[in-house]
C-alpha cells in the first residue's frame, strides 16, 4: 500500500461576506491552509450550493460568516439549510469557523456555536482554534493572536467605518491564517491515520 502524500489533503473554505471583512479571514484561512503544502479552495455561500458534490470531495471544510444580529447572516444560513442535501456526504471530515462584527463582541459566539452544531449535524469533526486568548495582560496588545480570547473558532472585529483594506487588523488575519494550519495538520493526520488503519494487519494471539 502506498503511503498517503499529505499534499493531497483539500481544505474547502465557504463563506459569505457583506462588505469584504469576512472575505479578507477567508483568504488568510486560505494562506495558513496552503502554508503547509495542502490545497485549498474558496466558495462563496452562493455557488457552494450549487456545488454541494464537490464539496464532498475534500477533506475538511471551514465555514465564515459574519455575525449579523447574534447570528450568521442570511445568505450562509441559506448555504446552511440547502447541505442538507449533502446526506452524510460530510461525515468523519474536519470541519472549523470563523466570523467577523463590528463589536468587540458583537455575539459572535453564537454564530461560532451556530457553526458548531451544523458541523455536528453532518457528523463532522470540529478543530478549535487551539491558541490561548490574547490582549489579557498590561503586557498584552490588539496585536496580540486571538486578541478576542475565543477558543472554539476565530473571532475577528472590523471598525464599521473603515474598509476591508484596513480591518480587520493583521493579529486577526493572522489568528485566521492559524486556524487554517491547525485545519490542514489535523486533516493531514487523519490522513495517514486512516492509512496506517487500513494497512494494519491483525496477529493471532
Amino acid at each position: 500500500m502506498r503511503a498517503p502524500d499529505t499534499s493531497d489533503t483539500s481544505i474547502a473554505v465557504i463563506f459569505h461576506s457583506g462588505q469584504g471583512h469576512t472575505a479578507a479571514l477567508a483568504h488568510a484561512v486560505v494562506s495558513g491552509i496552503e502554508a503547509t503544502g495542502a490545497k485549498a479552495a474558496l466558495f462563496d455561500a452562493d455557488s457552494a450550493i450549487l456545488r454541494l458534490d464537490e464539496l464532498a470531495q475534500f477533506d475538511g471544510l471551514v465555514f465564515g460568516s459574519p455575525t449579523y444580529m447574534g447570528s450568521v447572516s442570511a445568505k450562509f444560513k441559506a448555504f446552511m439549510e440547502e447541505s442538507r442535501l449533502a446526506r452524510g456526504q460530510w461525515r468523519d471530515k474536519v470541519a472549523a469557523g470563523f466570523t467577523n462584527s463590528a463589536s468587540q463582541s458583537g455575539d459572535k459566539l453564537n454564530t461560532l456555536v451556530q457553526l458548531t452544531v451544523f458541523a455536528a449535524q453532518h457528523g463532522m469533526l470540529w478543530v478549535s482554534l487551539g491558541l490561548r486568548a490574547g490582549n489579557n495582560s498590561t503586557q498584552g496588545s490588539i496585536d496580540d493572536l486571538n486578541r478576542l480570547g475565543s477558543f472554539l473558532g476565530v473571532m475577528a472585529q472590523s471598525n464599521v467605518d473603515q474598509s476591508a483594506e484596513f480591518t480587520p487588523p493583521q493579529s486577526d488575519r493572522d489568528t485566521a491564517f492559524n486556524l487554517g494550519q491547525r485545519v490542514a495538520m489535523v486533516a493531514q493526520q487523519l490522513r495517514v491515520g486512516k492509512y496506517l488503519e487500513e494497512g494494519s494487519v491483525c496477529m493471532p494471539m
